[in-house]
């Protein structure tokens, strides 16, 4: 899908079943379960991961506050995660087809550079919005100069240029081609010779996801780190600093999503690992090929998981989202609206924010 070539090892493992079945074992069972299962789940996750980054595009958009800067660059990675299930529609039907792609070459290239697009700027927004934790806790820095909206806009931009840069390869190689062998014209990378394919998995496996995950672990564990301290200290002098505590839960929130991007990406990441092993041939055999291939499309389906699952962590996790929410529905919610299914506190929010309102109700 975004970076891997969809056709290669499945077509080479369909050319030594035929010539050499004992070793390598005819899977063509399997993949009609992938065919089956994969653009079902993927629909699935499309609809309800476009419904809900739609539903916090809104609320971010259309709140009469400004937005803090840690929410600056979550407003940005739902436009990424936006983008991205745009583009799976094309990739569902594309796997229906047995990877036979019907949208033509252009198409090919702008879903493929989209889909790329949205990882690189994903997770190096997470790298922002991480350090920005970081130097908050950590480093106790509140300067105007450090830590600023314009700042975090000015960052936001780059990481769009960042990724932009990054994806100019996938736009630039991504074709469809003709494959007479199996009667299909794939959508697919066609780069000048195989080094090149090898160093296009090397830059997507390590500037994609190894060194920003390193940045982000360091960075979210450093500041769990200070926060506990922070918090023992409070205990031992009996001191609530109400300030604190809202930071805290704001930078739960962070720590939630950071943690989901992690665990939803990792795995596909580790099949392209084992990939750029298999492409030096440190790891031979059929075995390997069968795991890598059918690794990379389960994986790369736990991934789109993550570009929907964002918006449920804001509203079960996001205590100041669900209040802004509430800010942005209640302007349209008619007087004597039944309030009996929010909390105490949302409910205060509410009234506190529409006294008339609440006066006539």
């Amino acid at each position: 899908m975004t970076e891997t070539l969809l056709l290669n090892v499945s077509s080479s493992n369909q050319s030594e079943n035929k010539s050499n079945s004992t070793i390598c074992p005819d899977l063509n069972n399997w993949w009609e379960i992938v065919y089956y299962i994969l653009p079902k789940y993927i629909d699935t996750i499309c609809v309800i991961g476009m419904l809900g980054n739609a539903f916090v595009l809104f609320v971010y958009s259309l709140h009469k506050g400004p937005l803090k800067i840690a929410e600056i660059y979550l407003m940005n990675l739902t436009v990424a995660d936006l983008i991205f299930l745009m583009c799976l529609p094309f990739w569902t039907k594309n796997i229906r087809n047995e990877f036979n792609w019907p949208f033509g070459n252009f198409l090919c290239r702008s879903t493929s550079a989209s889909l790329s697009l949205n990882l690189y700027t994903s997770i190096y927004l997470l790298v922002a919005v991480s350090t920005d934790r970081y130097l908050t806790f950590v480093h106790a820095l509140n300067h105007r100069g450090v830590r600023s909206k314009a700042m975090a806009k000015g960052i936001c931009l780059l990481a769009w240029f960042f990724g932009t840069l990054l994806s100019i390869p996938t736009f630039t190689f991504r074709t469809v081609k003709h494959f007479p062998l199996w009667n299909i014209s794939a959508c697919t990378l066609d780069f000048p010779t195989p080094s090149w394919a090898i160093a296009e998995r090397v830059v997507f496996n390590t500037v994609g996801f190894a060194l920003p995950s390193a940045a982000i672990i360091f960075l979210n564990f450093s500041t769990i780190c200070t926060l506990k301290k922070t918090a023992r200290e409070q205990r031992a002098l009996r001191a609530k600093c109400s300030k604190g505590h809202k930071s805290t839960k704001a930078t739960r929130l962070i720590f939630t999503v950071v943690l989901m991007f992690l665990l939803c990406w990792t795995p596909y990441h580790f099949f392209v690992f084992l990939d750029i092993l298999h492409k030096k041939e440190v790891i031979k055999g059929c075995f390997w090929e069968e795991l890598i291939n059918f690794g990379e499309q389960f994986g790369y389906t736990l991934a789109t998981t993550n570009s929907c699952i964002n918006p449920v962590i804001y509203v079960f996790v996001g205590k100041y989202f669900r209040q802004k929410a509430l800010g942005v529905f209640s302007q349209f919610i008619p007087c004597g609206f039944p309030l009996n299914w929010l909390s105490f506190k949302e409910k205060s929010l509410y009234l506190n924010t529409f006294p008339i309102r609440s006066s006539l109700t």
